[in-house]
């Protein structure tokens, strides 16, 4: 199929400051050809629209459960899906059975099942031939139940970490099965996914990483010298009082060592009382949430990036930041030693060890030498394994030759298996 594809792409909450990869991915998509409907299953906060590409994407995108709560379009719909019984019936079955168990639980199947008939007829409407979904919680409990109800062939990118904590709770396994193809971030989150899956599915776990433009962080820019940032969500998970740990300690040789924060979240109120508590209060500079372009900036102002978490999948800060030429220093776990090298173009250290941590920090802020070699090397790994251009094109390929019957038999583009 050369022509233009008409897809959709649904996620749980879309556009959001945190998911920018995902609002890169659908702009590429539409570069490269393909009609490419934004759905949501819920409408996003109004501190996630930060700048204009979100602004735009949300002005464009369809809001499942604003649609369900009209009763007219919501009886609309399930009358159109009643035309084909056995499909509907079948879906309601399949939200029954793929359910945890619990009268709470059952009664959040009924939702999704009722979210999934209004996005079938949003999705026939439109005349949509794929939809692809990201993250493969209840977005995906909803992108599964609506492909039993219209026929409309899915797919979903599977991420981490948090769906490998709870994987029979939200059914990975019939997820995998029942998708055309799934669409993993790494060789780990592949592994990971293969855990549960069926043996007869593995064929149909390629991976597609998440990916920058690299030349929008091209150039260097004015580096003021022991400044550190930190970008994410500010919740446990990111472990964050070890890195103000680590840099209590690291003051002692590096006095004028200041961190930013960009990013909001629910732990926000304890992080700063902590930062104060610590003594840090002149050295930590909280920002919330930002936009792609301000994020650009900051990073040619800084001298490395800090993401100490307990478990990620591959951060595409991360990678933002190694495009940028910058050193990373982050720690060894899950897909993450597949995009930063030991030592070549960062420092890996074991989750939740403040005295390692601080001493990477130490070493990346003394060898300006070093750390500027670094910076090139993960710039070039960025260009060369990352880039959005070529990760669209090959996510591309997945949905095209999964729509024609002649679905590529890798896991990887040819030449970077």
């Amino acid at each position: 199929m050369t022509e233009p594809t008409h897809i959709a792409y649904l996620t749980g909450e879309y556009p959001r400051a945190t998911d920018t990869f995902i609002q890169r991915e659908v702009a590429e998509l539409r570069k490269q050809g393909f009609t490419v409907e934004t759905t949501s299953i819920r409408r996003t906060s109004v501190e996630h629209l930060v700048g204009p590409e979100q602004r735009e994407e949300a002005a464009n995108t369809f809001y499942v459960i604003n649609a369900a709560a009209k009763p007219m379009v919501s009886l609309r719909a399930h009358l159109r899906a009643l035309r084909r019984p056995a499909a509907y019936f079948r879906a309601l079955r399949l939200a029954l059975k793929t359910s945890p168990g619990g009268l709470k639980a059952t009664l959040y199947q009924l939702f999704y099942f009722a979210e999934a008939v209004v996005l079938a007829a949003h999705l026939q409407d439109k005349g949509v031939q794929h939809l692809h979904n990201h993250i493969a919680k209840a977005s995906c409990t909803v992108a599964m139940l609506c492909h039993e109800i219209s026929g409309i062939p899915y797919s979903f990118t599977l991420h981490g970490p948090d769906i490998f904590f709870e994987p029979i709770r939200w059914r990975l396994d019939e997820k995998i099965a029942r998708a055309s193809f799934t669409a993993c971030i790494s060789d780990f989150c592949r592994s990971q996914g293969m855990s549960f899956a069926d043996r007869g599915h593995w064929d149909r776990m390629h991976i597609v990483h998440c990916g920058v433009d690299p030349e929008r962080y091209a150039g260097q820019g004015d580096r003021a010298g022991n400044h550190l940032l930190f970008v994410g969500r500010l919740a446990a998970v990111k472990g964050l009082p070890v890195l103000f740990e680590a840099m209590t300690g690291a003051l002692e040789h590096h006095p004028d060592l200041r961190l930013t924060l960009i990013g909001d979240g629910p732990e926000r109120a304890a992080l700063e009382a902590e930062a104060v508590k610590a003594g840090l209060a002149d050295r930590v500079e909280f920002l919330g949430y930002k936009s792609q372009s301000e994020v650009a900036g900051m990073l040619q102002q800084i001298d490395a990036l800090i993401l100490p978490s307990f478990a990620e999948g591959v951060p595409v800060v991360l990678m933002e930041a190694m495009a940028a030429g910058l050193p990373v220093v982050t720690t060894q776990i899950a897909g993450i030693p597949e995009l930063v090298e030991q030592g070549k173009s960062g420092i890996l250290v074991p989750p939740g060890d403040a005295p390692a941590l601080q001493r990477a920090i130490s070493q990346i802020l003394s060898d300006s030498g070093k750390a500027n070699a670094m910076g090139q090397t993960g710039r070039a790994k960025v260009k060369t394994d990352f880039n959005i251009t070529n990760e669209a094109a090959w996510l591309g390929k997945l949905i095209r030759g999964y729509l024609n019957g002649t679905p590529p038999q890798r896991k990887r583009p040819e030449g970077q298996e």
